[in-house]
């Protein structure tokens, strides 16, 4: 798959950096040694991190070098590594590891949450945040366009789609056994998007791109068009025109 594009995923920067407040606001440290920012995009949620451990050593890790390039241009006297998240190993002094909308895209990717949580010394967080949106409209749109297009025999279209989530139940059965405490929840964020093509935007800077990605202009051209017609048919203009994308999502904190 082609890089992620920074640009198209700031184009919601304040809608996408409230999930992320809102988990930083319950972890229970006062100062971390090491925080390592899993994920770390643009640096939109490194920021948040230090800006409240000032005096705590703060890591952003990725696997796109333009993600990266742009968080480092943002916070320049972080530290930003390129790493595989699945083989990643965190340092002993890691107390706190942040993860913002990036768990939802590993393979098996309860068992490395498990990994990591075990690695951690006592008192250590693992806090994670993740997209639990698939069966919303938007999402379901994605995968009956990938499948109904000219592109729908292609293996990375047909791979596109991301799985349902496990329940909270199988969260906590997993990790409980490896913490002391662990808290999940959801929440659900009514964003109010301008128009309905302004849903088909903010899709393409996240779950949209595996499924553009392996196409040519023309044939993302199809998809996008396609995609957009269904999302202007199922999202309706509220009073002032503008429409809401309602966005569930998965919030778990587990202390070693």
């Amino acid at each position: 798959m082609e890089d992620w594009s920074a640009r198209q995923y700031l184009k919601f920067e304040d809608e996408r950096t409230r999930p992320p407040r809102d988990l930083l606001a319950q972890v229970p440290l006062l100062k971390p040694r090491l925080v390592v920012d899993l994920g770390c995009g643009p640096g939109n949620s490194t920021e948040l991190l230090v800006e409240r451990y000032a005096q705590s050593d703060v890591v952003g890790l990725d696997s796109s070098p333009d993600m990266l390039k742009k968080a480092r241009e943002r916070l320049p006297k972080c530290t930003f590594i390129e790493a595989d998240i699945a083989t990643w190993t965190p340092d002993p002094r890691t107390d706190l590891i942040f993860g913002n909308a990036v768990m939802q895209w590993l393979p098996d990717h309860p068992v490395i949450m498990r990994r990591l949580l075990e690695t951690m010394p006592q008192g250590g967080v693992l806090a994670i945040q993740m997209p639990d949106n698939t069966r919303e409209p938007a999402l379901r749109f994605q995968k009956e366009v990938g499948e109904s297009g000219p592109w729908k025999d292609h293996p990375e279209v047909k791979a596109a789609a991301r799985d349902d989530l496990p329940s909270p139940e199988a969260y906590y059965d997993l990790l409980k056994p490896v913490c002391s405490h662990i808290d999940i929840w959801h929440s659900v964020y009514n964003h109010v998007m301008a128009t309905p093509a302004a849903i088909t935007e903010w899709f393409k800077g996240s779950s949209l791109q595996p499924f553009l990605s392996p196409l040519d202009a023309a044939a993302r051209g199809q998809f996008l068009a396609a995609y957009t017609a269904k999302i202007v048919g199922a999202y309706k203009p509220r009073f002032d025109g503008k429409v809401l994308l309602r966005f569930p999502r998965l919030f778990i904190l587990a202390v070693r």
